[in-house]
């Protein structure tokens, strides 16, 4: 027996998506040739493209392909920085995931960029006064702000509307990673300019995302060669894979309302099992399916091992690098010090996630403490 309580890494391809990956990759054709197999891998693709965009309430010009989510940050924050020269300053939230935090890092160190990070709440919500006082005094310096839809590690939602308003006619992006297709999203409807999204997120495939850009706004390229996808992604398209993003989205498995029930049940049994645990961001809004808790007196690292030794698998909400341990700066964000910051775990349930999953993972969490804790005493 295996518990799989981590679909915010990355969550199984469904049954449709599957089957329709494996059509397409028995036919031949490049879309990008003008010749009846190119033709017909093209429709494809398009056919796709219009499934994605209905989705989201946008265009389907607006669909621009990428190789992964985080492909489609960068070219977000590098392209809508590089569209405004005149204007020097990036705004992130302080909870982003580090696919939007590094490339703008990187543009500080390498273009020349000033960064300022929007502080969040202890609930996890961004502190909009903080952007609104921002935008007033400083609004004519910023090039774009990016904040995420819902966060990855806790779940919480945030005020994509209200920071839209706030901005006026500056730039926004939203990683919409894991919000897509678990809560209500419209493109147009939100007034953004770019949205980044990813398939293995929803049952797809690994390896493709898309970036959904407002029409004919240009901005630079990260990838040059073929002129695809609007010039801003050259490349040859994955067929196969964009046409199983498309099928993963049309099924949309994903039941918000019964897996919310079992985080809940999740939650609530936490609080039993485990009395002196605390639930992240739980004031605030959250996605149905992601649960980040606090174990005080115990190592993320550890736990996360215990974890796996009784065969479930979920994850920590700080990243490991070289064996070196890092506190989440999310929940650092969030008011934790760095030993609360290191003592997190995040659970994160899915469509195929059962009441027996939620019942025989709160039976082993308080060994796991005990064993944890004993552990970091040492």
């Amino acid at each position: 027996m295996s518990i799989y309580l981590d679909h915010a890494a990355t969550t199984p391809m469904i049954e449709p998506a599957i089957d329709a990956m494996q059509r397409a990759l028995r036919k031949i054709g490049n879309p990008s040739s003008l010749h009846t197999d190119g033709r017909a891998t093209r429709k494809d693709v398009e056919e796709a493209r219009e499934v994605i965009a209905q989705s989201l309430g946008c265009q389907a010009s607006e669909v621009i392909f990428t190789g992964s989510g985080t492909e489609a940050n960068n070219s977000a924050i590098k392209g809508l920085f590089w569209s405004t020269p005149d204007k020097n300053l990036i705004v992130v939230s302080a909870i982003e995931h580090h696919a939007v935090l590094d490339p703008a890092h990187w543009l500080v160190e390498h273009e020349g960029a000033e960064l300022i990070e929007i502080p969040v709440t202890d609930s996890g919500v961004i502190d909009c006064a903080f952007l609104r006082d921002l935008v007033i005094r400083r609004g004519g310096e910023i090039a774009l702000i990016s904040v995420m839809s819902a966060n990855n590690e806790t779940g919480v939602i945030q005020p994509i509307s209200t920071v839209v308003e706030i901005a006026g006619s500056i730039p926004v992006h939203t990683d919409a990673v894991q919000s897509f297709m678990k809560v209500p999203l419209n493109f147009a409807n939100l007034g953004l300019f770019a949205m980044t999204i990813s398939a293995h997120k929803v049952g797809g495939p690994l390896g493709i995302g898309a970036l959904i850009l407002r029409k004919a706004f240009e901005m630079p390229a990260l990838l040059h060669g073929g002129g695809q996808e609007r010039e801003i992604r050259s490349g040859t398209l994955n067929a196969p894979s964009i046409v199983a993003f498309a099928a993963a989205v049309s099924a949309n498995t994903y039941n918000g309302e019964a897996v919310e029930k079992l985080r809940e049940k999740f939650e609530s049994g936490i609080s039993t099992v485990a009395p002196h645990a605390r639930v992240n961001g739980q004031s605030s809004k959250r996605l149905p399916g992601i649960s980040n808790i606090t174990f005080p007196g115990t190592q993320a690292d550890f736990l996360l091992l215990l974890m796996d030794g009784k065969k479930v698998s979920c994850s920590t909400g700080a990243a490991c690098t070289a064996g070196v341990h890092r506190p989440s700066h999310v929940l650092m964000a969030m008011g934790h010090d760095e030993i609360g910051a290191t003592s997190s775990l995040r659970f994160s349930l899915g469509a195929n996630t059962t009441e027996e999953d939620i019942e025989y993972t709160l039976s082993v969490i308080p060994e796991v403490i005990e064993m944890a804790k004993a552990a970091n005493s040492l």
